[in-house]
């Protein structure tokens, strides 16, 4: 299969490297990143071990595959469709944190399908990623229910030696996707502290009561995710990734932009719509965008408007 990923950052970098170890891949990135996987090829250490050659551009415009990956920072995603519908792809596939798949559907003609990935990757040089924890990918129709073209996705993961699971109840695992996310990525990067410490630590509270809102914001729209059910997610994640940290974490140990608004503004956007109280999730997203405005990462107007949603 021939697969573009778009937006080759540490994940986007390892799930398109081990798709390389079988198939025709396309990295889309940044330079000095890019250059390297040029000019040495991309080397993976860690739980997995690969050197691979991808093909590693810095324009994603105007290309084709059979299957495009999206693995950019969730609030690049309008950036990435718009140079996505130059090009031609039988289906783009997001594995991107946040509810990102619907701007997908508004900006392209090709099938768009849901996905998640669990596997632990950190950029540690250009042209070499870390993969600190094997999970899985799992890829399957945004509405739900079964489609051949969410199998053929599956398949081509499966023949490059990914953990992969065609799944036909998407809407489920998108809001416990988010319920992992809003759990652990706020309380994490407010405390610098590791995924499994975050749990078990004085924070755990607020992870597992924002993955309750969650969950009560995902049975208001019709979409059976139990609060146990979120919590439980939440906690074996956290025990999978003990050792790691978040990616909102790192974000804010590099002083860059996070996810705030793609993980917590989707959850509160839900909330309001649906009429289900989220205070705590109001709370992490309000502390982090405040965290944003003193790194000088978002501006101060920007962060009274996404609060007053």
């Amino acid at each position: 299969m021939e697969v573009l990923v778009y937006g080759a950052g540490a994940i986007g970098s390892l799930v398109g490297g081990l798709l390389a170890r079988t198939h025709e891949v396309t990295l889309v990135g940044r330079d000095p990143h890019m250059r390297r996987i040029r000019e040495d090829g991309l080397r993976i250490d860690g739980a997995v071990d690969a050197r691979v050659r991808p093909r590693a551009l810095t324009d994603g415009a105007h290309r084709s595959a059979d299957l495009a990956v999206v693995t950019t920072k969730a609030y690049d995603t309008d950036a990435a469709a718009r140079a996505l519908a130059t090009g031609e792809y039988d289906a783009v596939c997001s594995l991107q944190n946040g509810f990102t798949e619907e701007r997908l559907v508004a900006a392209l003609d090709p099938t768009v399908l849901a996905g998640t990935a669990s596997y632990g990757a950190r950029f540690v040089e250009p042209g070499r990623v870390t993969c600190t924890g094997v999970g899985e990918v799992v890829v399957g129709p945004l509405s739900g229910g079964g489609d051949p073209l969410a199998e053929r996705v599956g398949n081509a993961f499966d023949e490059a030696g990914i953990e992969t699971v065609v799944a036909t109840d998407m809407p489920r695992r998108r809001y416990e996707k988010l319920a992992v996310n809003a759990g652990i990525n706020g309380p994490s990067a407010l405390a610098r502290i590791s995924n499994g410490a975050t749990l078990d630590g004085p924070g755990g509270e607020a992870a597992r009561e924002a993955a309750r809102e969650v969950a009560r914001v995902a049975r208001a729209d019709e979409v059976a995710l139990g609060e146990a059910e979120a919590v439980a997610a939440v906690e074996r994640v956290a025990a999978d990734t003990a050792a790691n940290r978040s990616s909102m974490c790192e974000d804010v140990a590099a002083g860059r932009r996070t996810e705030v608004d793609a993980i917590y503004g989707a959850a509160i956007e839900r909330a309001d719509r649906f009429g289900v109280s989220a205070p705590t999730c109001r709370t992490l997203a309000s502390l982090v965008r405040a965290w944003e405005v003193g790194a000088d990462v978002r501006s101060a107007a920007a962060a009274d408007e996404t609060d007053s949603e």
